[in-house]
């Protein structure tokens, strides 16, 4: 018991108090994350479209977030990681509430690709906010503590999100808006630079030596198109797969929101510490690329075994364990070919990359459900996961070959 005691304390120490700040704001923000993972069901249930039609609003969502990702980071680098995050809360969290009074299909399109753009900017910031706010010995536990947050959030949002999707699915836009403007207050009060001194006053301008080399950078680029691949992957379990669980597991809404909360709470109790282990072993790219075999391996299994809660828990369990050993490290991969200069660029590009996936995903996802049936898409999700696990290990193997360019 002393050594479990020991690991959970070794785990959270040592990261500045900004940090915890930051992941405060992001546990409230995501609280309220209930619009996204409901949207399929939303669209389909209350509004009467096609699983076609709802996957091409969130293929538009995604079109959005990647326009709003390339954005974010450019105007990070510009204009400094605070103000960009402040503006992103307030103005995402406005049009949630204005994409819940609409009804029809066309306004409904328009408005979502305005949200992601306007609410996908944030993440380029935030991820440029975590680097600023930690140092290489603790990184990636930063990262897995501002993952924490999310995931924190998402349990509480998805549990809730879908006792309320049961009894009213315009109630969700409401609690998503106000606690992004909710998020965007906390930030002005604890990590406005005139409040807290570790935030910069300004982005201080300098010649930047670096320009636009994340797009010279070979292992990056590489590391970019593998991680569209998982993340078309990956969005099923937000788009099509929530949808499966109602339409071939006869689950509730209430039920699939407690297997978002089940991935969100095991997030919370596990990574840290699981991350705090691995990262001593200095070999990460090996932990991603197991935990992106474990999350293909997630979908296949939905093929294989006998269908119903139990199964769709089981999966939720296989993915969740994939998600913790991969994701926090590829934020390292992709921090440790950056400087002050460029951070918010090589964040915008991570950024659009999933959201990318996200207009990808969810469209070709539903496709493929719709007219060759859901067997057809875990085992084709499964086979282009382990497509992707080979890919990071490429990048595990021959990376070192390419040295960081300079322009």
């Amino acid at each position: 018991m002393k050594k479990i005691t020991a690991l959970y304390r070794n785990a959270y120490s040592g990261l500045s108090p900004a940090m915890w700040w930051l992941s405060l704001v992001m546990l409230i923000n995501r609280s309220g994350t209930m619009v996204v993972p409901f949207m399929t069901l939303y669209l389909t249930t209350s509004l009467g479209c096609t699983i076609a039609k709802a996957s091409l609003v969130m293929a538009i969502f995604g079109i959005g977030a990647v326009c709003g990702g390339i954005l974010g980071g450019k105007l990070t680098d510009k204009f400094g990681f605070y103000n960009v995050q402040l503006v992103a809360l307030l103005c995402g969290g406005a049009m949630f509430l204005v994409l819940g009074q609409l009804h029809t299909y066309p306004a409904i399109c328009i408005c979502t690709f305005a949200l992601a753009a306007l609410n996908e900017s944030f993440r380029p910031a935030n991820a440029t906010a975590v680097a600023h706010y930690s140092n290489e010995a603790n990184r990636t536990r930063c990262y897995s503590l501002n993952r924490l947050s999310v995931n924190l959030g998402w349990a509480f949002g998805g549990a809730l999100g879908g006792f309320i999707a049961s009894y009213n699915y315009n109630l969700l836009f409401w609690i998503d808006g106000f606690t992004n403007i909710g998020a965007a207050i906390l930030l002005l009060i604890v990590l406005a630079p005139q409040r807290n001194s570790a935030t910069p006053t300004r982005k201080t301008v300098e010649k930047n030596t670096r320009s636009n080399t994340a797009w010279q950078d070979t292992p990056y680029m590489v590391f970019t198109g593998v991680t569209v691949l998982f993340g078309i992957c990956f969005f099923q379990l937000f788009a099509t797969q929530p949808v499966f669980f109602k339409e071939v597991f006869k689950l509730q809404p209430y039920q699939i929101g407690y297997t978002m909360a089940l991935n969100g709470i095991l997030i919370a109790i596990i990574e840290m510490p699981l991350i705090y282990t691995l990262e001593q072993k200095n070999n990460y790219m090996r932990f991603i690329v197991a935990g992106v075999i474990l999350c293909a391996s997630s979908f296949m299994v939905l093929n294989v075994l006998p269908g119903g809660m139990a199964l769709a828990i089981t999966a939720t369990l296989i993915v969740t364990a994939g998600e913790m050993m991969s994701m926090p490290f590829m934020n390292t991969f992709w921090t440790s070919r950056t400087n002050n200069h460029n951070r918010g660029q090589y964040a915008g590009l991570y950024t659009a990359a999933w959201s990318v996936a996200q207009v990808i995903g969810p469209y070709t996802g539903g496709q493929v459900a719709q007219h060759w049936g859901y067997t057809t898409l875990w085992w084709c999700i499964g086979v282009t996961g382990l497509l992707c696990a080979a890919g990071f290990n490429w990048l595990r193997v021959n990376t070192a070959k390419y040295p960081i360019p300079q322009a």
